[in-house]
C-alpha cells in the first residue's frame, strides 16, 4: 500500500508492506524503517525493499517512507534537520498506530536514520524496541567527515552547498550540533539491536562500541551487538545481507518472547 502523509507544507511518501496472509481483525507488530543521509525508503541496492520482503514472512507490518527532499517525497533535504527528521519520524508512528491491528511500533534506523531512531524513541514512550544498522553515533563529526570540512566551512559565503545534487544549508549543520545520540542512548530504556559491518568506509564500526558502553550504563533495557565482517556501509553483499537479516529477525523473535 502506498500513502502519501502530510507534514508541515511537506507531503511523505510512505510504503506499507504487509505479512502475505495478513487480516484486519489480528494484532500486529510495526516495524517504521527510518534512512540515512539522501536515502529512500528502498535503500541502496534495494536494502530495505528486501528487508520489509523478509520482515513481513515473519509476520511483521513494515512502514517505509521517504525523509521530506529523498525519493518521492516532496521538499529540499537540506533545508531541514534532526529536529525536523525526528518530526517526521513521530507523524509516520503517528499513522502506524492509527490501525486497530497494530499492537506494537518498533524503529529500525539505518546509518544517520539509526541515530534519528533512538532520537526520536526518547521523545515517544511507545517505543520499546530498536534496531539500529550501521548508526552515526556523532553526527555533526560524521557528517562533515563526509561532505569535508573545508567544503562544509564554505557555508560562511554561499546560503547552500551542493553534495549528490541534494542542496544543504548551514541551518543543517548547526542543528546537528545539538544532538548527542550516545548520550541519548544511556536514558533509552527499551530493548536494542546493533549491527555494523567491519569494512564501513562511511561511518566507522567503532562506534558501536561506544554505543554498546552507552546502552550498558542503563539499569534497564537489554543490548545486542553483532559485526558482520568486511561488511560495508549498506550491506551490499549477499552474504553480509543475509547475515544482517537472520541476525535482526533472530533477535526480534528473542525479545517478543520476553513479554
Amino acid at each position: 500500500m502506498f500513502k502519501m502523509i502530510n507534514w508541515k507544507k511537506e507531503e511523505l511518501v510512505l510504503s506499507v508492506d504487509f505479512p502475505k496472509d495478513f487480516q484486519e481483525n489480528k494484532s500486529y507488530k510495526a516495524i517504521i524503517i527510518c534512512h540515512g543521509l539522501i536515502g529512500s525508503k528502498v535503500g541502496v541496492d534495494r536494502l530495505f525493499v528486501k528487508t520489509g520482503q523478509r520482515l513481513t514472512k515473519e509476520n511483521y507490518i513494515v512502514f517505509r517512507f521517504d525523509y521530506s527532499g529523498c525519493g518521492e517525497s516532496s521538499g529540499i533535504y537540506g533545508n531541514y534537520s534532526m529536529p525536523e527528521l525526528i518530526e517526521q519520524t513521530k507523524v509516520m508512528m503517528d499513522y502506524a498506530s492509527s490501525f486497530p491491528y497494530v499492537e506494537e511500533l518498533i524503529l529500525l534506523g539505518h546509518s544517520l536514520g539509526g541515530a534519528t531512531a533512538l532520537l526520536t524513541a526518547n521523545t515517544d514512550k511507545r517505543i520499546t524496541k530498536l534496531i539500529q544498522w550501521a548508526a552515526v553515533s556523532d553526527p555533526y563529526k560524521e557528517l562533515v567527515q563526509i561532505f569535508g570540512e573545508d567544503y562544509v566551512q564554505t557555508l560562511i559565503h554561499v546560503p547552500t552547498i551542493d553534495f549528490n545534487g541534494y542542496y544543504f544549508s548551514s541551518y543543517y549543520f548547526e542543528q546537528m550540533k545539538n544532538f548527542y545520540p550516545l548520550e541519548e542512548a544511556a536514558v533509552f530504556s527499551g530493548d536494542v539491536l546493533l549491527i555494523h559491518g567491519t569494512a564501513d568506509d562511511d561511518i566507522s564500526y567503532e562506534g558501536l562500541e561506544k554505543y554498546k558502553k552507552s546502552y550498558l550504563k542503563r539499569a534497564h533495557g537489554n543490548v545486542e551487538t553483532d559485526t558482520i565482517y568486511n561488511a560495508n556501509h549498506t550491506f551490499s553483499n549477499g552474504k553480509h545481507y543475509q547475515q544482517l537479516i537472520d541476525k535482526t529477525c533472530e533477535w526480534l523473535q528473542k525479545v517478543n518472547m520476553n513479554y
